[in-house]
């Protein structure tokens, strides 16, 4: 060979030595990069150094950071909506958990009650009714209004206690000798004798109204309205006597409570009853009739 031609050929390979670094670049490059600190180049020997991870840090490995995919967010989304109608649903049946834990006889007691005040409403409304029809055709309308007002005055008296009244009724008789009975077991007779439709009651001497109270006294007595009255009690009630006494003897009762504290119970049904005991009127201090 001639040493033009080994000339020429030195001068190759020198010019390759000086192109190659630039035509490997990118791979030398990118070998640094997973040598730096590439966590998913790292070479087997690298990853067997290194201790093995504990069950808590694969669990935190694996839930952090979160990866969430569009069907696990359509899935969220949806268990969200269901559990806010779970919610309204169970916050719209609430007003029924009060019944739902009723004792049997309880149930039947309301039931009687809501039965007897449909009916009275009722008889009540056929009752204005009536009157109404009576002023649209009376031929002297002034003297049908005025025979209503009196009549309407005289219904009021009784409700107030200030005049008295009869018709038909029971007589509710309770004895004890112990001293047991005390001033909320009477109110109680009070109370489901008003719910069943009692329209006017007297115990002992005393006139029960609307704003009637009771409390307790010294000897086994009980103060109505400041009056004080012991045993026996007698309630003299009128009112329709096959609701009123029902309503008496129903499980749990009047009648049952105060045969539990060994008192004696008598009720009698009777086609009159006088109840006589007045309330003296009492004049408002502030409240005066409209003309509307």
């Amino acid at each position: 060979m001639s040493e033009d031609e080994n000339e020429n050929e030195n001068n190759e390979q020198h010019r390759l030595r000086k192109e190659l670094p630039d035509e490997v670049a990118p791979e030398a490059a990118d070998g640094a990069e997973r040598a730096d600190g590439g966590d998913d180049a790292e070479t087997p020997a690298a990853e067997a150094k290194k201790p093995p991870l504990t069950g808590r840090q694969r669990l935190a490995k694996g839930l952090w950071p979160p990866r969430v995919s569009r069907a696990q967010l359509i899935v969220a989304v949806l268990l969200f909506v269901l559990g806010l109608g779970l919610a309204i649903q169970v916050r719209s049946n609430s007003d029924s958990s009060a019944l739902r834990g009723a004792r049997q006889e309880d149930l039947v007691r309301i039931l009687d009650e809501l039965d007897d005040r449909t009916q009275r409403l009722g008889d009540e409304k056929q009752r204005l009714e009536g009157q109404r029809t009576e002023l649209e055709n009376s031929s002297d309308q002034a003297e049908e209004a005025r025979k209503q007002t009196v009549e309407r005055e005289r219904q009021l008296g009784i409700l107030a206690g200030t005049v008295a009244a009869q018709g038909p009724g029971i007589t509710l008789t309770i004895s004890d000798k112990k001293g047991a009975v005390q001033a909320d077991m009477l109110l109680d007779a009070i109370q489901e004798l008003r719910a069943a439709g009692a329209e006017a009651i007297q115990v002992n001497d005393v006139r029960v109204v609307a704003d009637t109270y009771l409390t307790d006294a010294s000897g086994g007595r009980v103060s109505v309205d400041g009056h004080k009255i012991g045993e026996p009690f007698v309630f003299k009630v009128i009112g329709k006597p096959q609701d009123l006494e029902p309503a008496l003897n129903i499980p749990g009762g009047v009648v049952q409570t105060l045969e539990k504290e060994q008192a004696t119970v008598t009720v009698t049904q009777a086609q009159k009853i006088v109840v006589d005991a007045l309330r003296p009127a009492k004049r408002p201090d502030y409240a005066q009739s409209s003309p509307q």
